[in-house]
């Protein structure tokens, strides 16, 4: 009865243990992609959409194409657009799709190793303040110039 017992209790550990070594995502990216740069370009510009499950916070972006990653805004002050860097991350509220597009919060790419070529991916990780981060690969595409859909 004791073998029994201490069998039972190590498939209970071993399964809960299994649990917390992958738990489910939660934050989920979609849609990800990068601007094309130049050669000797100080910056690039990626775009991707965020959904999470509980209320989070993206905090830090690494990738191994760049320098550093940031995460940035941009508003308008007086008729002048302006960016800045979001110090404290971005708010993602529970159930809610948070998208980072162009003219809007955006990823920056700080000192590009390479050029970003149209076709190429660029992998991003993306940190969170309470979730494990996320590891994708945004495509290096042209956006759609406005008025040009078809």
């Amino acid at each position: 009865m004791k073998t029994l017992t201490l069998i039972a209790v190590s498939v209970a550990a071993l399964a809960a243990s299994a649990a917390q070594a992958a738990p489910a995502a939660k934050v989920t990216a979609s849609d990800a992609w990068c601007r094309p740069t130049v050669a000797g370009a100080m910056a690039a510009g990626c775009y991707v959409t965020l959904t999470a499950k509980g209320e989070d916070r993206l905090v830090a972006v690494e990738s191994p194409a760049a320098g550093r990653g940031e995460i940035h805004t941009m508003s308008m002050d007086g008729g002048v657009m302006r960016m800045r860097q979001l110090t404290d991350g971005l708010a993602l509220p529970a159930g809610k799709t948070v998208a980072l597009k162009p003219g809007a919060d955006h990823i920056m790419l700080i000192g590009p190793k390479a050029a970003l070529k149209e076709g190429a991916k660029v992998p991003l990780t993306l940190k969170f303040k309470t979730g494990a981060p996320v590891t994708i690969e945004a495509v290096v595409k042209t956006p759609p110039m406005p008025g040009m859909a078809h």
